[in-house]
C-alpha cells in the first residue's frame, strides 16, 4: 500500500465503497460559511445524489479509510481472505482530500466508512480522527456521516456522535441465523447494543438542547442502517418485520436495502446469482408505507405472497395490499379520512394533502385528481368523486399475472 498515490488510493477506496447505501443526508442540520467564519455547508447544490426531504442534493465524497479488514464476512468483497487490491489512506490525507474537493466544488460533505484494521477500537480511533480534525483544525460545516463500529469502545462511538451529523451502525443481514452463518465474527446482541446505546445518547442530547442553549449537537441527522438482500434465505416479510423493529426499537432515520451482488472468488454458501434489482425496489416501497403512508407492519406483510414470503415483483407493495382488501375501496376524495386516501394506489403523500386542502371550498370532480396525480387511469378504480363511481377493475394491467379465465373475479364494486 505504501506505494500507491493519492490518486490511485482514491480509485480503490472509492469503488470499495459503493456497496454501502445508506449515504443519505437527511435531517441534518442546516450550516454555511457565509459571513466569513468556517468552511463549507450542507445547504448548497453539488454533483451527486443524496437529497434531503426538502428537495436539496448534497454532494458527498463517499470513501472508505481502508478496504483492508480482520474479519471474513462471506458477502464482502474486502474480507480477509478477498483477493483484492489493498488501500488505506491516512487521518490527514482524508481531511486533506475532504478541504480539497470542497474548495472545487465537487463536494459538500463527507461519508466515511472503513474495513477493520488491527482492531476495532483503532480503526474506530482513526474514523473519530478525520470528524475531529474537519471540525476543530479546519472548521468544516459542511455535512459528515460517519459509519460506526459496534465492537469498539462506546466512548469512542459517542465521539463519532460529536463530530458527525448522522452515523450508522450496519446490521448487514435480516436474521440473526444468517449474521451467524455469513458473518460468524459478528455478533447481533453486540450491534444491537451499539444502536441502543447511540439511540440514547441521540435523545439524551437532543432534551439536553432543548433546556440549554449552548449544548452540543450530536448526531443531528439521527442513526441508520443497511441490510443486505438475497445473501441468505430471509424472505421479504422477514426483512418488513426486520425493518420495523428496528425502526421501533432504536429511532432509526432510515433503513437502507443492498441488493446481494456476486463478488470475485465468492464463497460457496453464497448464492451464485444477484437478487432482481426490482426486488430490492419494491423493499424501499414497502419502507416508505411504513414510515409516510400509514400502514403497520403486519399490512405490508399482508401484500407479500402467503407461500414464499415475497413481494410481488410486478406490482408495487401498495397495490397488491390494495387487490387483496378490496373490500376497502372505492373510497370518496369528497368525505374519506386523509389516513384512507393515503391507501389508494396512485395517490402520494403530496397528492393527498391538496386533496384535503382543495376539498374544503368545493366537491372534487375526476379532473381535478387526474391534476394531482400521473396516471388518473390507475387511481380512478379506488375512487369514487363528484362525478366518478367506478363499477370493476377494469384495467387489465392492474392484474397482470391474472389468467383470461379469471377475469369475473376481479370484480370489485356494485354498479
Amino acid at each position: 500500500m505504501a506505494q500507491l498515490d493519492i490518486r490511485q488510493k482514491l480509485e480503490i477506496l472509492a469503488d470499495a465503497a459503493k456497496y454501502d447505501a445508506s449515504c443519505a443526508s437527511s435531517g441534518t442540520a442546516k450550516r454555511n460559511s457565509r459571513g466569513g467564519r468556517g468552511l463549507g455547508s450542507t445547504e448548497g447544490m453539488g454533483i451527486c445524489h443524496a437529497y434531503a426531504p426538502d428537495g436539496r442534493c448534497i454532494s458527498l465524497l463517499k470513501i472508505l479509510l481502508t478496504n483492508s479488514c480482520i474479519f471474513d464476512c462471506h458477502y464482502c468483497i474486502n474480507r480477509k481472505s478477498s483477493n483484492v487490491r489493498r488501500a488505506r489512506f491516512t487521518a490527514r490525507e482524508v481531511v486533506d482530500l475532504t478541504l480539497d474537493f470542497y474548495k472545487r466544488n465537487y463536494i459538500e460533505g463527507l461519508f466515511l466508512s472503513s474495513g477493520i484494521i488491527r482492531t476495532s477500537d483503532y480503526t474506530m480511533e482513526q474514523l473519530v480522527e478525520v470528524a475531529r480534525s474537519l471540525r476543530e483544525d479546519h472548521d468544516f460545516r459542511g455535512y459528515i456521516h460517519l459509519k460506526t463500529i459496534p465492537d469498539a469502545d462506546p466512548e469512542l462511538v459517542a465521539a463519532a456522535g460529536r463530530h458527525a451529523d448522522r452515523v450508522s451502525i450496519n446490521v448487514e443481514l435480516p436474521t440473526a441465523g444468517g449474521l451467524a452463518r455469513l458473518a460468524p465474527e459478528k455478533s447481533v446482541t453486540r450491534i444491537e447494543g451499539a444502536m441502543h446505546d447511540m439511540r440514547d445518547a441521540i435523545v439524551d442530547h437532543r432534551d439536553a438542547r432543548k433546556r440549554y442553549r449552548h449544548a452540543p449537537r450530536f448526531a443531528p441527522g439521527g442513526q441508520s442502517t443497511q441490510m443486505i438482500v438475497g445473501a441468505d434465505a430471509a424472505t421479504d416479510r422477514d426483512i418488513v418485520g426486520k425493518a420495523a423493529s428496528l425502526y421501533d426499537r432504536f429511532a432509526l432515520r432510515r433503513v437502507y436495502y443492498s441488493a446481494f451482488s456476486p463478488i470475485p472468488d465468492a464463497s460457496a454458501v453464497l448464492p451464485l446469482q444477484r437478487p432482481p434489482l426490482m426486488r430490492e425496489h419494491r423493499l424501499y416501497q414497502s419502507d416508505w408505507l411504513m414510515r409516510f403512508y400509514g400502514f403497520q407492519p403486519r399490512e405490508v406483510a399482508d401484500a407479500a405472497d402467503g407461500a414464499t414470503g415475497m413481494l410481488p415483483l410486478d406490482i408495487d407493495p401498495k397495490l397488491a395490499w390494495a387487490l387483496k382488501f378490496r373490500d376497502w375501496f372505492p373510497v370518496d376524495v369528497n368525505r374519506a379520512p386523509r389516513e384512507a386516501l393515503l391507501r389508494v394506489p396512485g395517490l402520494g403523500v403530496k397528492a393527498v394533502n391538496a386533496i384535503v386542502t382543495a376539498r374544503r371550498w368545493r366537491r372534487l370532480r375526476l379532473d381535478d385528481v387526474a391534476r394531482l396525480t400521473v396516471s388518473v387511469a390507475r387511481v380512478r378504480p379506488f375512487l369514487i368523486a363528484e362525478d366518478w363511481r367506478p363499477v370493476a377493475l377494469a384495467d387489465r394491467a392492474l392484474q397482470p399475472r391474472t389468467p383470461p379465465a379469471a377475469t369475473r373475479q376481479l370484480e370489485l364494486f356494485a354498479a
